[in-house]
């Protein structure tokens, strides 16, 4: 069964006053298992986030539809949960009361507390529970986010680029968090990222977007045994073919803003140097 189904989804912008329209992405068709982790891998402008916010009814989506567990998506609903890159905690609330404020709405003091405590704990945070956010460093600020979100246990989590702003030992460690809270909770995880290697880290299957306008360029199968290593063959071989899909699509992009200006050999060694910082294209 189908968590989530995409279905001939298309994303135009209109303005008009200039009488102009920007076609994000077009004919975006896909599903996603239930409790499968899948990342929406593709450069910028491609429609990534787009595409995430109209899965979890935040926007609306010009032509196309998505369900989610059987029901069209047409505004936010309780099966989804989103985290953003930015973890948007309230500064005059402790780590505890951060977590418990939106579920105080729907049940009573006690058993809002006792359920924000779980959830703080499955992200390792019981000993900071009294904590204001400015105590906290990034990384433990988006493990707060993650366990606000999943406190209201939604069954799709949609993940928007969530460790994009970190550096990359807090990266790391929360790859690894992430995939601890995946396999504790078997949610459906939705993940945005333009980092190939955080992608084959984490998920079951990659779809790779193209741009201008956006579509899905391929689907790619991640059939590596859990912990992956990125030093093994297999994993160089995986991050290797999807570099090349990847780099096929930026070069558009580069062909595009750069016009005549365009030089195939520096759009080369754009391509190696971020190849050697770690795929983070």
């Amino acid at each position: 069964m189908a968590d989530v189904v995409i279905d001939q989804v298309e994303k135009t912008f209109f303005d008009q006053e200039n009488k102009t329209s920007f076609t994000v992405f077009n004919d975006i068709s896909t599903d996603i298992k239930s409790g499968e982790f899948v990342s929406l891998l593709g450069p910028s402008g491609c429609g990534k986030s787009t595409l995430l916010n109209i899965i979890a009814g935040l926007d609306q989506p010009t032509s196309g539809t998505i369900t989610a567990n059987g029901k069209k998506v047409t505004a936010p609903g309780p099966d989804r949960g989103v985290v953003f890159q930015e973890s948007a905690l309230m500064p005059w609330l402790t780590v505890l009361d951060n977590v418990m404020f939106g579920l105080k709405k729907q049940m009573k003091k006690e058993e809002a507390k006792e359920r924000a405590k779980y959830f703080l704990k499955l992200v390792h945070l019981s000993k900071f529970i009294n904590s204001y956010p400015h105590e906290l460093s990034g990384g433990m600020k988006q493990r707060v986010s993650i366990a606000r979100t999943l406190a209201f246990d939604p069954d799709i989590l949609l993940m928007d680029e969530p460790f994009g702003a970190l550096d990359e030992q807090t990266r790391s460690m929360l790859h690894k968090e992430v995939q601890y809270i995946w396999q504790e909770t078997q949610k459906t995880v939705v993940f945005v990222t333009h980092n190939i290697r955080e992608s084959i880290l984490l998920s079951d299957r990659i779809v790779l977007m193209g741009t201008r306008p956006g579509r899905i360029v391929e689907i790619f199968d991640v059939p590596l045994e859990r912990p992956r290593k990125p030093s093994s063959d297999e994993f160089g071989e995986l991050e290797e073919k999807i570099q090349q899909k990847l780099a096929k699509e930026i070069e558009k992009v580069m062909r595009e803003e750069m016009g005549d200006d365009y030089n195939s050999k520096k759009g080369a060694l754009l391509y190696h140097s971020d190849r050697d910082m770690g795929s983070n294209i």
